[in-house]
C-alpha cells in the first residue's frame, strides 16, 4: 500500500503517488487538481496542456512524469470457476438436478471475509495501473517510432463510429419553420384570446384552453427534435483493434437477460428462438452469457430450455458456418427469399435440409411440452426422479437456478465451446412486493455479477431475437471506444417487428418515435430507454456516476450561515480538501473505501467519516458480500476470492424475496420501481447523474419482435404505457420538478422527459374538442367568429407552418408521409381512449389506492396471413371512440339538414363546422375500420351501443328543435293560442 493521506486521482480513483523528489504529485498549482501521473501523462498524450477544472496551463517541468508500473494478476474468469463445479449445470434432461435453496438457508452461505476482498479490489486496481503505465510509455516513445508502430494495426487507431449530422440544407429550414410556426402560434392565440364568441361563450373558452393545451404539448415534442443526428459504426477496426489474430479476444463481455412469466401467454417456442438467436451471435462465445428469468416458476419454461440446450448444439455452428441471418431458426426457415443467395459451400443446400428437419423435429417436442402442461396435475408437476417441481406454487416458492450450458462437457457437434445459458427463478413468498419485471431484472443483475459479471448488459423481451448476429459488435463500437463510450450508460436499438400488414393501420411499427424523436434525442443527451434492445454499461446500473461526472457548486461558509447562495460568495480559488474528490461521485466514496480500509487507523475523524464501511456497502447493495465484491469491478469477472463451490448457493441467496429490503436496490440503483413503465423511469435516473445515452441504428435492424396488430390489444399496450407515464408524474421522480440540483439534466431532455409524461393528461382536452364539432353542429353555434382579412392570414399561416413542419420533418428524417398519417390518426385513437383510461386509473390507483383492470373479450376470425387484425375483442375501452365517431357523424347528418332547411346562407358557416367534424372522423376512421371488422361484419355490440346513442342524440335534437327560430317558435305559439 502507498502512503496514507496522499488524495485520489480524481479521474481513475487510485492515489496521485509521489513526484521525484518524494512531495505529493500536484499537476496544477493553481487549483491543486487531484490527478495521478499516469492519467496527467494521458492528458499531455491528447494535447491537453492545460487544467480542466481551472484552465491554468501546466508547468513545463511537470509534464515530465515517471510512471511505474507494477504486475497484476490476471482475474480468473467464470468459465474456469464453472469448469469445477461437477454438480452444476445439465447437459441431459436430468430435470432433477435443478439448483434450489430456500431463504431461510440463506445465512449459512459462508461469504468471503473483507479481507479477501480488499486483496482482490487491489489487484483489480493494479490490473488497471498497468494499463495505464503502458499508456504513459507510450507516450514517451518517439514520434517516428509510434508512427511505425501504429502503421501495423491499420485502421485500428481510428474512432470506430462517427457522427453524421443532417445537412445544413435540410435542418437549416426546418428550425427556421418551428421558429416561424411558434411566431405564428404567439400571433394566432393573441387573435383567439382578444375576440371571444359571445353567441357561444363557453364553447369558445374550452376550445382556447384546449388549443393552448396542444400548443404547449406540440412545444414539448417539437424543440428536443431540434439538433438530430445519424450515426455510422466502424465493426472492422472494431476487430483489429480487440481481436488481433494470434492473441486472445479483448472485446467485453455481455450479460443477456431474456425475461418471460406465462408460458401459456408467450409461448415457450418464441423465447427459445429468442434464447438460440443469442447463443449464435457472432461474438466470442465465452463473452457471452444468457439468463433466463423465468418469473411464472413454470416447469414447461424450464423443460423448454433442456430442449432448446440440447438443439443449441446442432444449430449454433449452423449459423457461424454458414453465417446466415437471423439466426432464430422459426424466423429464418419462414423468409421468403432466396437462401441460396451469397451461399457457396457445396454442402449448404443438404445441411440445411438437415437442420431444417431437426428443427421441425424439436418444435414437435417442445409443442408436445406445451399440450402437457395445458392440465396440470392436481398434486403438481413431479420431476424425473420423483420429487415435486418447486415451482407448483407460482405465489410460494424457493428460488432456483440452472446451468444448461457453458462449462466443460457442453460443446456443440463439432466439438466446440457454447455460450452459457442460465435459467433463473426468483424466490416468491406472500406477503412481498416483487415489482414484477423490474424486480426480475433485477434479480437477474446480482444473479449475472456473481456468477459472470460481464461489464455490459443487453436485456431482451421473450419476443425479440436477434435479427442481425453483430448487432453486439455495433453496440460496442460506441461502449469500447475510449473517446465516446466514457460517460454513455447504454446504447439504444429501435424496435422492429415482425407479422405487421403493410398498411400498419395502427401505427403498431412507431416509425414516427424511433426514427424521428430518438434521432432527436440523440443529438441532445441521448434518447429513453424503451424496455428492450438496449445495452447497458452495468456500472451505471449500480447508481454510480460517470467518471467526467459534473462537479457541483461548494457554498462557502457564508452561504451555509446565510442560506442564500450567489457568486460573490464562492472562493476564486477551491482550497485543498479531500471532500472534494468524494463531493460528487459514489463511486469515489466506494472506490476509497475498499481501497483505503487498511489504513483507515491512519485518517483523522474527518478523513474517517468520509470514507464508506462494509454496513454502508450492505445498506445500498445487500448482505452478499460476493456481489458487493463485484460491483467494484469496474471491468468485470469474478474475483479471485470467491469460492466457486458457494457461487450458486451466493446466487440463490441474492434472488431471495427479502434480500432488497433496506437496500437502495429499485430507489437508486437497478431497474427503478414505482411505475409500470420502469424503463422510461431507469433511464431518466441515468441521464440526471450525468450519463448520456446514444441511439444506434444498424442497416439491418439489430432485434425484431412481435406487435399486438389488433385494435384492442395494441390499445391495451397503449394504456399499460400511458398509465406508467402518470405513475411517474405522481411521484417524486417526475422530471417537472426531479433532478434540478444536479444541473446533469440539459434542458431539452428534461423537456422530452416532461413530454413522456404529461402526454396521457393531452387526452380531457382532445375529447372535448372532438365534441366541440357535433355540438357547434347541432346548436347551431361556432367557436370561430366572422374572420377579418388579417385573422385569416394567421388562420392560413398556422395551417401552413403545420405542413412545412411535417414535410421538412420527413426530408431529414427518411419517414414516409404514410407512416405519418397513420401516427397522426393513432395519436388521436388512444387519445381519446387508452390515455384517458390510463389517468382516470391513474389518479384512482396513486391516490385511493384502487387498481382498476379492462377486462378484454376476444371473438374468432378467419385464417389469413393477417388474420389475428381482424380479431374483435370488446373492451371499455372502445366505449369514447365510439361515441365521439356517432356524435360527430349525427352532427354532420344534422348540419347538412339544417342548412336545406335555412337556404344559400347556411351553407358557408356550415363547411367551417363540417370540416372539424370531417377531421375528427378521419382521424378515427381505423378504428371504425376495426370495429367492422372483417369483410365488414359488425359486432352485435356495436350496433347495440350506435341504436342507444343515436336514441339519446335524436332525443337531444328534439328537444334543441334546431329548425325552428325562436322567433319563429314564439310566432307559432301565438297563433295557437289564438286559434284556441
Amino acid at each position: 500500500m502507498m502512503e496514507s493521506g496522499v488524495p485520489l486521482c480524481s479521474t481513475c480513483g487510485e492515489q496521485v503517488g509521489l513526484n521525484s523528489n518524494g512531495e505529493v504529485f500536484v499537476a496544477c498549482h493553481e487549483c491543486n487538481l487531484p490527478i495521478c501521473k499516469s492519467c496527467f501523462d494521458y492528458e499531455i498524450k491528447e494535447g491537453r496542456s492545460s487544467c480542466f477544472r481551472c484552465g491554468a496551463p501546466y508547468e513545463e517541468n511537470a509534464t515530465i512524469a515517471d510512471v511505474e508500473t507494477e504486475v497484476s494478476a490476471n482475474h480468473s474468469t467464470m468459465a474456469s470457476h464453472l469448469n469445477n463445479m461437477q454438480d452444476v449445470g445439465l447437459h441431459t434432461r436430468n430435470i432433477s438436478s435443478v439448483s434450489t435453496l430456500d431463504s431461510e438457508l440463506n445465512d449459512e452461505s459462508g461469504n468471503p471475509i473483507w479481507k479477501n476482498r480488499v486483496e482482490s479490489w487491489k489487484d483489480k486496481k493494479n490490473k488497471k495501473k498497468k494499463a495505464a503505465s503502458k499508456l504513459a510509455k507510450e507516450a514517451q516513445i518517439p514520434p517516428a517510432q509510434q508512427m511505425e508502430e501504429n502503421q501495423q494495426p491499420g485502421d485500428a487507431a481510428q474512432p470506430l463510429s462517427r457522427v453524421i449530422p443532417i445537412p445544413k440544407s435540410q435542418i437549416s429550414p426546418y428550425r427556421a419553420v418551428i421558429i416561424m410556426r411558434l411566431i405564428i402560434l404567439g400571433l394566432f392565440f393573441n387573435y383567439r384570446v382578444t375576440h371571444p364568441v359571445d353567441s357561444a361563450f363557453g364553447l369558445w373558452l374550452v376550445s382556447v384552453i384546449c388549443e393552448i393545451w396542444f400548443a404547449v404539448s406540440w412545444v414539448l415534442d417539437q424543440f428536443p427534435k431540434w439538433s438530430p443526428i445519424n450515426r455510422e459504426t466502424y465493426i472492422e477496426r472494431l476487430s483489429e483493434r480487440y481481436e488481433r489474430e494470434g492473441e486472445p479476444s479483448e472485446l467485453a463481455a455481455v450479460d443477456f437477460f431474456v425475461s418471460t412469466v406465462d408460458p401459456l401467454k408467450e409461448p415457450p417456442l418464441i423465447t427459445a428462438n429468442t434464447v438460440l438467436s443469442i447463443l449464435a451471435i457472432d461474438y466470442p462465445v465465452d463473452k457471452v452469457s444468457c439468463y433466463v428469468s423465468d418469473d411464472g416458476a413454470a416447469m414447461l419454461t424450464f423443460e423448454s430450455l433442456v430442449e432448446t440446450a440440447e438443439f443449441a448444439r446442432k444449430w449454433v455452428p449452423f449459423c457461424k458456418k454458414f453465417s446466415v441471418e437471423p439466426r432464430a431458426p422459426e424466423f429464418y426457415f419462414s423468409q421468403k427469399i432466396d437462401y441460396l443467395k451469397d451461399k457457396v459451400q457445396p454442402s449448404f443446400v443438404k445441411e440445411r435440409r438437415a437442420m431444417k428437419r431437426d428443427y421441425e423435429e424439436y418444435k414437435v417436442r417442445v409443442n408436445a411440452l406445451v399440450a402437457k402442461a395445458q392440465k396440470t396435475p392436481e398434486e403438481g408437476w413431479t420431476m424425473q426422479d420423483g420429487t415435486p417441481w418447486p415451482g407448483n406454487n407460482t405465489r410460494d416458492h424457493p428460488g432456483m437456478i440452472q446451468v444448461f450450458l457453458g462449462h466443460s462437457g457442453a460443446h456443440d457437434i463439432e466439438g466446440n465451446e457454447l455460450p452459457r445459458l442460465v435459467y433463473v427463478s426468483r424466490e416468491k413468498r406472500p406477503g412481498y412486493q416483487h415489482h414484477k419485471k423490474a424486480g426480475a431484472e433485477n434479480a437477474l443483475v446480482r444473479v449475472s455479477a456473481i456468477l459472470t459479471n460481464a461489464p455490459y448488459i443487453l436485456n431482451l423481451d421473450c419476443d425479440h431475437y436477434v435479427n442481425n448476429s453483430k448487432a453486439v459488435r455495433e453496440a460496442m463500437c460506441f461502449m469500447m471506444d475510449p473517446q465516446v463510450g466514457r460517460d454513455v450508460c447504454y446504447v439504444q436499438f429501435p424496435q422492429r417487428f415482425d407479422g405487421i400488414d403493410r398498411s400498419d393501420r395502427y401505427a403498431n411499427r412507431n416509425i414516427v418515435f424511433f426514427d424521428v424523436n430518438m434521432k432527436g434525442l440523440d443529438g441532445i443527451q441521448g434518447p429513453v430507454y424503451v424496455g428492450t434492445g438496449c445495452v447497458f454499461y452495468r456500472q451505471a446500473l449500480y447508481g454510480y456516476g460517470p467518471p467526467s461526472l459534473p462537479s457541483l457548486p461548494k457554498a462557502s461558509s457564508c452561504c451555509s450561515s446565510c442560506g442564500i447562495c450567489c457568486c460573490c460568495c464562492r472562493p476564486k480559488k477551491p482550497t485543498k480538501d479531500l471532500s472534494e474528490v468524494y463531493r460528487d461521485s459514489k463511486r469515489e466514496d466506494l472506490n476509497a473505501a475498499i481501497f483505503n480500509l487498511r489504513e483507515i487507523d491512519n485518517y483523522d475523524e474527518h478523513e474517517r467519516s468520509l470514507l464508506m464501511s462494509q454496513m454502508s456497502f450492505e445498506k445500498t447493495f445487500g448482505m452478499s458480500s460476493v456481489f458487493i465484491e463485484s460491483t467494484l469491478m469496474e471491468y468485470g469477472g469474478v474475483a479471485e476470492s470467491s469460492n466457486p463451490s458457494l457461487l450458486i448457493k451466493e446466487a440463490i441467496q441474492v434472488i431471495s424475496c427479502g434480500y432488497e429490503e433496506k437496500t437502495a436496490w429499485g430507489k437508486e440503483i437497478g431497474w427503478i420501481y414505482g411505475s409500470v413503465t420502469e424503463d422510461i423511469l431507469t433511464g431518466f435516473k441515468m441521464h440526471c447523474r450525468g450519463w448520456r445515452s446514444i441511439y444506434c441504428m444498424p442497416l439491418r435492424p439489430a432485434f425484431k419482435g412481435s406487435a399486438p396488430i389488433n385494435l384492442s390489444d395494441r390499445l391495451h399496450q397503449v394504456l399499460r404505457w400511458a398509465l406508467g407515464s402518470v405513475e411517474i408524474f405522481l411521484s417524486r421522480h417526475c422530471p417537472l420538478w426531479y433532478g434540478f440540483g444536479g444541473g446533469r439534466l440539459k434542458w431539452l431532455q428534461r423537456m422530452a422527459y416532461i413530454n413522456t409524461i404529461v402526454y396521457p393528461f393531452t387526452s380531457l382536452p382532445l375529447i372535448a374538442y372532438c365534441t366541440l364539432p357535433a355540438i357547434c353542429l347541432l346548436t347551431g353555434k361556432f367557436i370561430i367568429p366572422t374572420l377579418s382579412n388579417i385573422a385569416s392570414i394567421w388562420f392560413l399561416g398556422l395551417f401552413i407552418s403545420i405542413i412545412l413542419t411535417s414535410v421538412l420533418e420527413l426530408r431529414w428524417s427518411g419517414v414516409s408521409i404514410e407512416d405519418l398519417w397513420r401516427n397522426e390518426q393513432f395519436w388521436v385513437i388512444g387519445g381519446v381512449s387508452a390515455h384517458l383510461f390510463a389517468v382516470f386509473q391513474g389518479f384512482l390507483k396513486m391516490v385511493a389506492g384502487l387498481d382498476t383492470n379492462f377486462t378484454v373479450t376476444a371473438k374468432s376470425s378467419e385464417d389469413g396471413e393477417f388474420g389475428e387484425l381482424y380479431v374483435f375483442k370488446w373492451t371499455t375501452v372502445l366505449i369514447p371512440p365510439t361515441t365521439l365517431l356517432i356524435l360527430n357523424m349525427v352532427g354532420v347528418v344534422a348540419g347538412f339538414s339544417d342548412a336545406l332547411n335555412k337556404g344559400y346562407e347556411a351553407w358557408g358557416p356550415l363547411f367551417g363546422k363540417v370540416f372539424f367534424a370531417f377531421w375528427v372522423i378521419l382521424h378515427l376512421y381505423p378504428f371504425l375500420k376495426g370495429l367492422m371488422g372483417r369483410q365488414n361484419r359488425t359486432p352485435t355490440v356495436v350496433v347495440l351501443w350506435s341504436v342507444l346513442l343515436a336514441s339519446v342524440f335524436s332525443l337531444i335534437w328534439v328537444k334543441i328543435n334546431p329548425f325552428v327560430s325562436k322567433e319563429d317558435t314564439t310566432t307559432v305559439q301565438g297563433c295557437i293560442s289564438i286559434d284556441c
